[in-house]
């Protein structure tokens, strides 16, 4: 069974598709997924904790400055997941990429895709949780920054992961 699926899987790719897909198509699916993925959990994460300290700045506008950042860190998913769409574009050639390398490109965007948007989401449960602290405490800002951050870790890694990945891939 699994001789029938290599031989499938090498007359397809040897015809330049798989699935039906090209190598740019491939590519180009994965960095849009990449994206997406890190976007929406970012959008997500964002609207956690902006909720809690669109509270806390009614009763005191004050910490505005003090919550930005707890605020914006959910965002940076949303940037992991651009840089991995801009390095797909960057480092291959896509208008020669097989449709193995391609697949490749694809499998290799998903860790990105899908940890990004899964940890902006709980980034910004965490965010929203560090900024009731920051409303009773302001001085306590640092500690409030290092829970979310620890959640960050996840999304480095797998951005690292992702570029990693890129570099195996013939071009």
């Amino acid at each position: 069974m699994f001789g029938t699926v290599a031989a499938v899987a090498q007359g397809a790719t040897q015809a330049g598709t798989w699935a039906g897909l090209t190598g740019f198509q491939w590519a180009i699916f994965g960095a849009a997924l990449a994206f997406v993925g890190g976007g929406m959990g970012s959008a997500i994460g964002i609207t956690y904790v902006s909720n809690v300290a669109s509270g806390i700045l009614v009763e005191d506008p004050e910490k505005f400055g003090s919550l930005l950042p707890l605020i914006a860190i959910p965002g940076t998913q949303g940037i992991y997941g651009l840089i991995t769409a801009i390095l797909v574009t960057f480092l291959f050639n896509l208008s020669k990429l097989s449709a193995h390398s391609g697949m490749m490109v694809f499998f290799s965007c998903l860790p990105v895709a899908f940890v990004c948007c899964v940890s902006a989401i709980f980034q910004g449960l965490t965010a929203a949780s560090a900024s009731a602290m920051v409303a009773r405490r302001t001085e306590e800002l640092g500690k409030a920054m290092v829970l979310p951050a620890l959640v960050e870790t996840y999304a480095v890694f797998a951005l690292i992961l992702t570029i990693f990945l890129f570099t195996r891939i013939p071009k």
